[in-house]
């Protein structure tokens, strides 16, 4: 990916997990590639930054099927199946949530129960 793109984002947690992305989501192929000719592309302004000594890992090596579409064609089935189960899943959330705080008699319960 372009990382001199200001829509370009990096951050490492502390697991040692890295995300590489588009803000933008118009890097299908994302971590690996950004498109050739890509409409959103802004040349990040570095003016007076301070950059410190921590390195992310590198880019995970490009994984087949990025260049026939396969890869690009996996990804958007699933946030096609992402997008399908998402609302089930958030009426579940609320419904529990609901159900929660559904005794107003007992305000303290609430207040006091465990976290998950």
């Amino acid at each position: 990916m372009r990382k001199e793109c200001k829509h370009f984002e990096s951050r490492t947690y502390s697991n040692g997990e890295t995300v590489r992305k588009c803000n933008l989501d118009l890097a299908p192929e994302a971590p690996w590639r950004c498109p050739a000719e890509c409409k959103g592309f802004d040349r990040r302004m570095d003016v007076g930054w301070t950059y410190g000594t921590m390195v992310s890992p590198k880019t995970p090596a490009e994984p087949p099927g990025l260049d026939d579409g396969s890869a690009a064609a996996l990804l958007d089935e699933a946030e096609q199946f992402l997008r399908q189960v998402g609302p089930s899943v958030m009426a579940e959330v609320h419904a529990e949530q609901q159900a929660r705080n559904a005794h107003p008699s007992r305000p303290w319960k609430r207040l006091f129960r465990r976290k998950p």
